[in-house]
């Protein structure tokens, strides 16, 4: 799946497809990355929906731009790039 990048919002992230794991980043109206994670096959609807408004995981942010890998190591890979170069602020 090429990037894709939906509304933050619990009726964009049901649509999304839960087959493959997904490298997503949570990104502000202006385009700035404020987090970047990995949702495992299976848990990638869960796991964004932890970071809506009111829940635990909750970051500030418009959209959500996500990736699809054939495996949860191809994933964790692009991640550590990523944060590397961005350091996203909610990322630790």
């Amino acid at each position: 799946m090429p990037k894709k990048t939906v509304d933050n919002n619990k009726t964009s992230i049901e649509k999304l497809p839960d087959n493959k794991p997904i490298l997503y980043k949570i990104k502000t109206e202006s385009g700035n990355t404020n987090y970047i994670g990995i949702a495992q096959r299976g848990r990638v609807q869960e796991r964004l929906k932890e970071h809506l408004s009111g829940q635990k995981d909750y970051i500030p942010g418009a959209t959500v731009q996500l990736e699809q890998f054939n495996s949860i190591n191809q994933a964790r890979k692009k991640e550590t790039e990523i944060i590397k170069k961005n350091k996203p602020k909610y990322n630790k």
